[in-house]
């Protein structure tokens, strides 16, 4: 099989891996070819607003492994295809000379053993820093059950590492992917995360260090797949980003590419409720909140009319209205309308004088939203009486559906009265 119809196989394999944003990468460029930057590589969007982009491959798609989920499973029948490391490498650099990516984004299939996969996936980082002297951005998979050894010498070459948890419980592997166990996907993360610190720390007595996964790792769940509510999906990811001090989880909404009883009949996968972790995941890691704010026992699953904040704010009406000239910044984050970036120039502005309701505009406070949940100099703004019914029924009127991937990627603070729905 010729490299270019292995290419068209293993790059439409890829795509249901959305674990590929990146940022935070600083390796230089040291006369080489490519250079990581902080920006980050991948279809994703940096901080000032440019598209960036990377090669997102397959090493393989020939599996050991029969997960009932995966289109890669080895009980599918499926062309199969599988990379040599040098052409990976070949690839990668061909790409980046005309100027197509900017990096390198390769995962792969279990191919005969984990170690087997690991060490090409191994070598292949080692052709492109080694023989090719690339400097751009690496995002490698780690694959689980694989000698940490060889984890450890790639973590050296690259710039992320990701280790898909892929279902978020126990019941959900042995249910569906029966020959993985919970224990052989996070022992990587342990020791990826230990590695990390490890380097960090060396770094501080030793200028020379070797840099370790820079960029941080990641990891995937897939949403729809089992019956796991909304409530144990974000303990599990709130859980990993303290434990193993995760860069982001990735949520993916679960698209029926195989046929299995043991699998639920959907028509088109749950955009919406993906939509909505990803919204309560930035409130996890930006906002201060935890998931036991976000849901309860008793409501175990987002409102898919209403974005997380706006939610939770609707439930704790005995703490609004917030006098927007007296509250700390904690406070301020947990106003619908108020961001990050408004709360620090709120927290900055009221240094020198107390903010009126028109400067609240220019700050950059949406008040089409946080109107309702302010006071601004002791005067509320609301135009409609303060209680729960009057502001849902506003909030589902003002809802436009527009797509949220973007404002994800910026950083933006999400739909709270507008924007409220991901377009299917």
């Amino acid at each position: 099989m010729d490299v270019l119809k292995k290419l068209e196989i293993l790059a439409d394999a890829a795509k249901y891996d959305v674990s590929c944003s990146s940022s935070g990468s600083n390796r230089k460029n040291s006369g080489g070819l490519g250079n990581g930057h902080m920006s980050g590589i991948c279809h994703s969007w940096a901080d000032d607003g440019r598209c960036i982009s990377l090669l997102k491959i397959l090493l393989t798609n020939d599996c050991i492994y029969n997960c009932a989920y995966c289109v890669n499973r080895s009980g599918n029948d499926l062309p199969r295809a599988s990379f040599t490391p040098e052409e990976v490498a070949d690839l990668t650099i061909n790409f980046y000379r005309r100027n197509y990516i900017e990096g390198l984004f390769l995962s792969a299939a279990v191919l005969k053993s984990p170690d087997y996969t690991m060490e090409l996936l191994l070598k292949t980082a080692k052709l492109l820093r080694h023989h090719y002297n690339f400097n751009g951005y690496i995002h490698m998979k780690a694959i689980p059950g694989a000698d940490h050894r060889l984890i450890h010498e790639a973590g050296q070459l690259v710039d992320r590492m990701s280790v898909n948890i892929e279902l978020p419980s126990t019941n959900g592997l042995k249910l569906l992917a029966p020959q993985k166990k919970k224990e052989a996907i996070l022992k990587p993360m342990g020791f990826i995360s230990s590695q990390i610190t490890q380097k960090v720390e060396e770094r501080k007595l030793f200028k020379n260090t070797h840099k370790f996964v820079p960029a941080g790792q990641s990891t995937q769940l897939i949403v729809g797949a089992t019956p796991d509510a909304d409530l144990n999906i974000l303990r599990l990811s709130e859980g990993l980003y303290q434990r193993f001090g995760l860069k982001r989880v990735y949520y993916s909404a679960y698209v029926p590419v195989s046929s299995d009883p043991k699998l639920p009949a959907i028509a088109q996968p749950p955009l919406l409720r993906e939509h909505r972790l990803y919204q309560a995941d930035w409130l996890l890691r930006f906002y201060g909140f935890s998931s036991q704010e976000l849901l309860q026992e008793d409501k175990p699953n987002f409102d898919i009319h209403l974005d997380p904040k706006c939610d939770w704010a609707l439930r704790n009406l005995q703490l609004f209205p917030i006098e927007i000239n007296r509250a700390p910044y904690e406070i301020l984050l947990r106003i619908p309308g108020i961001g990050v970036k408004s709360a620090k120039r709120i927290i900055a502005a009221r240094r020198f004088h107390s903010l009126s309701y028109d400067n609240l505009k220019k700050i950059g406070v949406v008040l089409k939203r946080a109107k309702y949940f302010i006071t601004c100099r002791d005067k509320y703004y609301g135009e409609i009486d303060f209680h729960r019914e009057g502001l849902l029924r506003q909030a589902l009127m003002g809802t436009e559906i527009k797509s949220p991937s973007k404002a994800i990627e910026e950083g933006q603070q999400l739909s709270m009265f507008t924007n409220g729905l991901l377009t299917s």
